[in-house]
């Protein structure tokens, strides 16, 4: 029988979205995607499996791409700019509906920001990073832009 813990307790909250890396628009993949009303999962493998948690709050852009391939299938790429450390850039790749789930995910960090309070000039100084790497064109880690 087992026992009783803190962690058997804990409550999971209600998935908003959800679905799978796809390769030629199927869902043969391993990585998982999953998005709460706090946060924005990435699980990823079979062996050995690695998840990454996003707080939906910290989330600074978001930018949907697809490829000519990718239209052919109907999948996209979702990317968030956020201040986490661990994950600054995360990619949700190869999803259905990739215009609308940008759309969905802007919607959802902004009630998130402002059900928690947060500004934009808190995450203000997260963003130069973002910036910086932006305007270092050639890649000799000197920034090639005018700063005022």
């Amino acid at each position: 029988m087992a026992k009783n813990t803190v962690l058997n307790n804990l409550p999971e909250d209600e998935t908003l979205w959800a679905d799978t890396k796809r390769f030629l628009g199927m869902p043969i993949t391993f990585t998982k995607y999953r998005v709460d009303t706090n946060r924005l999962y990435c699980k990823k493998g079979l062996l050995k499996t690695e998840t990454d948690e996003l707080l939906l709050y910290r989330v600074l852009d978001i930018r949907s791409t697809q490829t000519l391939g990718q239209r052919m299938f109907g999948v996209g790429t979702v990317a968030l700019y956020s201040s986490d450390k661990t994950s600054g850039i995360l990619e949700l790749k190869n999803i259905k509906k990739p215009d609308q789930v940008r759309r969905f995910l802007s919607e959802l960090v902004e009630q998130r920001r402002s059900e928690t309070g947060v500004k934009g000039r808190e995450i203000y100084g997260s963003g130069s990073v973002i910036h910086s790497a932006a305007c270092d064109a050639d890649g000799d880690g000197s920034p090639d832009c005018d700063e005022t």
